[in-house]
């Protein structure tokens, strides 16, 4: 099962074979010219969006899922992008990037039209801290905006702060977690966040090198996994369109891992289904998913790029 290529595209496959590379994507690798730390789909007007930092680069490249490369923003506001969500794909799409720059637009959530307009921004702009009212952040990772409006950030990528905040739509604080620590709902670092359809949120609780569950409405901590960490922490937590595995990124060891998702009603420990064992300093660091198609975009560090994968057909992908 070894794939030869080019270097940035060498790599293996353990376990079931679920994910292909799609080499063909993107067409032209030359505009990547930072470091790319995420990516964000939208499946329905078939955009691709990759944040990516560096002096004097664009922020966020606009590509087709054909691999056909559309635009870049030219906004001037985002300074060091970490994730990148989008939201309400099907009637009014939005981009949301979290900001962990030290600068006077730091500190930041922001939510962008598709073409790059800054439409709003939460937290305190510059300022990282760890207020409530007004809501402050230090160094935000992660978004995600579920389908009813309701909001989840993990703050933060290695700040002052290491919460979990559900917000209503309104940005009415709902619950949140926010102690610093290894205890049962207390986070170190906690970098990646979504919500499945049976009112679970997950959490990629990079610093204890665990994913921790909680009720999606009372906030009540359900189970945690750890076992499939042991090697490095997880980065990413996302989930494919059928809802039966978790894409968990691993960017020491620059390892997709495929988690078994649990059914309702059970956490239980984490089962590996597959692993995309990538080379060497690729540095793999957060993901999204094509939820028509089950595609999955990987942003990568150190290879300076995103990559796609493509579900094999064999057994029905995810359709």
């Amino acid at each position: 099962n070894i794939c030869a290529a080019a270097p940035n595209t060498d790599y293996r496959l353990l376990g079931k074979p679920l994910y292909k590379l799609d080499i063909s994507w993107p067409k032209y690798t030359e505009h990547f010219t930072g470091e790319v730390f995420g990516v964000a789909v939208n499946q329905v007007a078939g955009l691709v969006y990759v944040a990516q930092r560096g002096e004097n680069v664009p922020k966020v490249l606009v590509f087709s899922m054909d691999g056909d490369f559309l635009q870049t923003w030219n906004t001037s506001t985002l300074e060091m992008p970490h994730g990148i969500f989008l939201s309400n794909a099907s009637s009014n799409p939005t981009v949301w990037i979290t900001d962990v720059g030290n600068g006077p637009f730091g500190h930041t959530i922001k939510q962008y039209s598709p073409s790059g307009k800054l439409l709003q921004v939460l937290g305190t702009a510059g300022e990282a801290g760890s207020s409530v009212s007004p809501l402050q952040f230090d160094q935000p990772a992660e978004i995600f905006v579920h389908s009813s409006g309701d909001i989840y950030i993990v703050d933060g990528d290695g700040g002052l702060n290491n919460r979990l905040i559900k917000l209503s739509k309104d940005l009415q604080v709902q619950w949140m977690h926010g102690e610093k620590g290894a205890g049962l709902g207390q986070f170190y670092i906690p970098h990646s966040v979504t919500v499945d359809s049976y009112q679970r949120v997950w959490v990629a609780d990079r610093g204890n090198k665990r994913i921790q569950v909680f009720n999606s409405l009372t906030g009540d901590w359900l189970g945690s996994w750890g076992s499939c960490f042991s090697e490095d922490a997880p980065y990413s937590v996302r989930l494919t369109p059928d809802q039966k595995y978790f894409v968990v990124v691993q960017l020491n060891t620059n390892q997709i891992s495929l988690l078994e998702a649990p059914p309702v009603g059970v956490i239980g420990q984490c089962r590996v289904a597959s692993v995309i064992q990538l080379a060497e300093d690729i540095k793999p660091h957060l993901v999204d998913l094509d939820l028509k198609t089950g595609a999955l975009y990987v942003a990568e560090i150190g290879a300076q790029q995103a990559q796609k994968f493509t579900p094999f057909t064999l057994g029905g992908g995810f359709l």
